[in-house]
Parts: structure tokens; sequence; C-alpha cells
């Protein structure tokens, strides 16, 4: 068995993908979520996509007692990858604080408890809106830091200079921070996908429950953007690939190839694509129409963003392979499956 891994978050819709992929690695992993925005059967549904059930503890992040009775626990951890954290935009302008407290606490826990356990690295779930809107498209690991447009942007900024601040002060850790663009689909058996709890907050939920007949139109916010079709333009990566990122980190770290003690690398697939672009994509790849509706815009919405991915391709070897009509069909067949299981 190779290395134990421990996966914070790993019952959330990436979190899961990545203990399935870490699994088929060789890895040996533990799981804790305190289970907040996800489901304890999601393990049940990572053992019959792996043929292995990781072990799992219920545990909140900020509880520093409980985080240092688990590293007791499970002796020899050697690595963490850390996706547990409150992920709303619009939540978060609403609670500020409940973001600041739960997304910087629990990681200052997790860091001051890695060198009294021995656990040697850190993987950091990051996120492209650290760019905010940037000056340059593609943009690169190297784009300027721009002001927050959220608390939940903020964290992942304040996130990223707390571990390059214990890193610079001495502490004997390694870190790769991934800069994520936008998640989605679902693992092809249909078995593990994005299941929000209540309302989506995030567009392919809401456009799949459209597709099926919960929800009664997909808001499509802003139609007057300075794109092609005026619509925002995103980065879309498939969640599987995403996850097959983190175990390319976690490796690089253990194999001691890191080039420098803290590493950043965007992870997306390098092509802009426009909402509008999507839901006529879902409904090539699916034969559904899609009941939308052109509003207006949202505050917070970055107008464009993309990845360029090259340091990604080039120094973990990781490239995006899933095309966006396999990924949404993949949305699409987890939707339907979600739906067989309702009452």
């Amino acid at each position: 068995m190779k290395e134990k891994i421990l996966v914070t978050g790993g019952t959330g819709y990436i979190g899961s993908h990545t203990v399935v992929e870490l699994q088929n690695a060789g890895y040996e992993v533990i799981i804790i979520d305190n289970l907040s925005n996800s489901n304890a059967d999601v393990v049940d549904n990572i053992e019959k996509v792996s043929g292995i059930r990781p072990a799992f503890e219920k545990l909140d992040c900020l509880d520093y007692n409980g985080l240092d009775a688990l590293f007791t626990k499970y002796p020899g951890i050697k690595a963490i990858i850390h996706f547990a954290a409150s992920k709303a935009v619009g939540e978060s302008v609403e609670k500020p604080l409940l973001y600041y407290r739960n997304n910087l606490v629990s990681l200052i826990n997790i860091l001051e408890l890695m060198p009294k356990h021995g656990v040697e690295g850190i993987v950091f779930s990051s996120s492209c809106t650290v760019y905010g809107q940037p000056d340059i498209l593609p943009v690169t690991e190297e784009a300027p830091i721009k002001k927050a447009e959220s608390p939940y942007g903020n964290t992942k900024q304040i996130n990223e200079e707390i571990i390059r601040d214990t890193v610079a002060s001495g502490a004997p850790i390694n870190a790769i921070l991934l800069r994520y663009f936008n998640p989605i689909g679902a693992h092809p058996t249909a078995l593990l996908g994005e299941l929000p709890n209540g309302v989506p907050q995030n567009l392919i939920p809401y456009l799949t429950q459209t597709a099926i007949g919960i929800r009664e139109k997909l808001s499509v916010f802003g139609d007057d953007y300075n794109t092609p079709d005026g619509s925002c333009i995103r980065d879309f990566i498939n969640v599987v690939d995403l996850a097959k990122a983190h175990v390319v980190a976690i490796g690089r770290i253990l194999e001691k190839k890191q080039k420098e003690k803290v590493e950043v690398f965007n992870i997306g697939t390098g092509r802009g694509l426009s909402v509008l672009e999507l839901i006529h994509a879902f409904e090539k790849a699916t034969g559904v129409k899609l009941n939308y509706q052109i509003v207006g815009r949202r505050a917070g919405d970055i107008e464009k963003v993309w990845a360029n991915p090259d340091k990604a391709n080039n120094e973990l070897g990781w490239k995006a392979e899933v095309g966006i009509e396999d990924t949404l069909l993949s949305a699409w067949k987890w939707q339907q499956k979600l739906k067989e299981k309702l009452p």
C-alpha cells in the first residue's frame, strides 16, 4: 500500500472524485468532512467506483483537538489535500465572518498540526478568483493577484499567503497551490457528481435541474459583456481531470520533485467558453432544449477568464483531456440518476 493521504472535505464534489483517483493510484485515503454541504452516503459511492472503502471521520477542521486526535489515530499521514471550505461567492458577501472563520482557521489548525505529526506536504485547493479580472488572457501563474471581488475570493488569497508565510518561517512543510478554473461534470459511472444542498449556487447543477424540470428556468446573468455573444466567459474543466491533477501534485511532493517549497499551478483547459456557448453545447450533447432567460448582470461576476495551463502541462505532466460535450453529458447522466432516487 502506498502512503497515507488525508483529504479534508473528501465527501464534497471535487473531494470525492479526488479520493477515487488517489485510491486508483494506490494511496491509502482518510477522509474528514463535517457534512455541512455533502452526505455520508458519498463514501458508499466512492467504494462502488473504486472498489476500496476509504476511512471516514465526521470532523470539522475548526476542531483543533479533534484534528490532533485524528492524526494520532491514523499515524503516518504523509500529505494532506485541503478542500474543506465554504465556497459560495454570494453567501460569502452576506456572511463574511462565517467565511473568514471557516476558511482561515481550518487551514491554520492543519498547518499547526502538520509538523507535530510529521506530515510533509499539503496540496491546497485554491481558485482562479485570486486573479480577479486579469489584464492579459489567457492568465498565467505570474499574473498579479488583484483585490478580491468577494470574501470567499479573499479567503483563497489570504490562505495562499498563510501557506507561503508558514513555509518561509522554516516550517518543515512543502506545498502546492492548485488554482482551479470552473470544475463541472460528474464521474462517468454517474455514481459521483455535484450535489449541492438546497438551491444550487453553481451554473451546471442549476442548468441540469432546469433541464430535468426541478427548476422552471435558468437565468443567464447579462448579455452585454464585452464578449462575442455578450455572456461571461469561463474555463470549464472536467472534475475527473481536475481530480487527477491532485494525484500528480501529491506524487510531486512525496517524490521530492518540487523546484520550490511552494509551487503554484493553474488547472484549466486553456479554452474560454461563454455561458451561452455552454448552454448550446449541453443542448447538442443531450438533445434536451433548455428553458433559459437573459437577466441583468450579477454583482461580483468577472467578465472573462481562462487559463494558460502550460506550466501544469509541462511541469506536472498533467493535461485536461475530457471534452466539453462529454463533460456535460456526464453531468446530465448524474442528474438523471439523482432523479431515479427521488421518492
